[in-house]
């Protein structure tokens, strides 16, 4: 039996412009199960190197966060990346508008307008760090270095300590 055909997500075809290798992988997601710990599982990654895309704001300021799948967003340490005196979540219901993508199928690369984004620093010293394709039940697989260069982050310190 023939693999199906993956058509291409905007944020492939942004790593494909931009000449960075990536793998795909694909897990199911007919049982709901699209937050970033069953992903991890379900694709067979550690979850520390399965990182999640929160995007957040200040007034009409768009920010991008990408933090391990465990973690939780420290909205201190995510203002102070941003040079903002307060930030907070962007409503779900706004997430499409603002992005172009779905929740669960959010990626830091290929949104519809670029949000300065921040990436945790504890991707940095990862080989290899996984986020979403685009679409929910799809995610690359790309050095920490791509994912910078394609999403225009940097790191910085994001999550809040254990």
């Amino acid at each position: 039996m023939a693999a199906a055909k993956i058509s291409k997500t905007n944020a492939m075809r942004m790593l494909d412009e931009l000449g960075i290798g990536y793998d795909i992988l694909s897990y199911d997601n007919e049982d709901g199960q699209i937050h970033g710990t069953a992903v991890a599982e379900k694709t067979g990654q550690a979850a520390e190197t399965v990182f999640k895309t929160l995007v957040a704001h200040a007034g009409a300021n768009g920010y991008v966060f990408v933090i391990p799948v465990a973690g939780e967003l420290d909205l201190k340490k995510a203002a102070r990346a941003a040079g903002e005196k307060k930030i907070e979540m962007l409503p779900l219901k706004d997430l499409q508008k603002w992005t172009g993508y779905v929740r669960g199928g959010c990626s830091p690369i290929g949104m519809k307008k670029h949000f300065p984004t921040f990436a945790d620093v504890s991707g940095e010293g990862l080989e290899q760090i996984v986020v979403s394709a685009g679409k929910v039940g799809l995610q690359v697989k790309l050095p920490p270095s791509g994912l910078v260069s394609a999403a225009r982050a940097e790191f910085a310190e994001l999550t809040k300590d254990e």
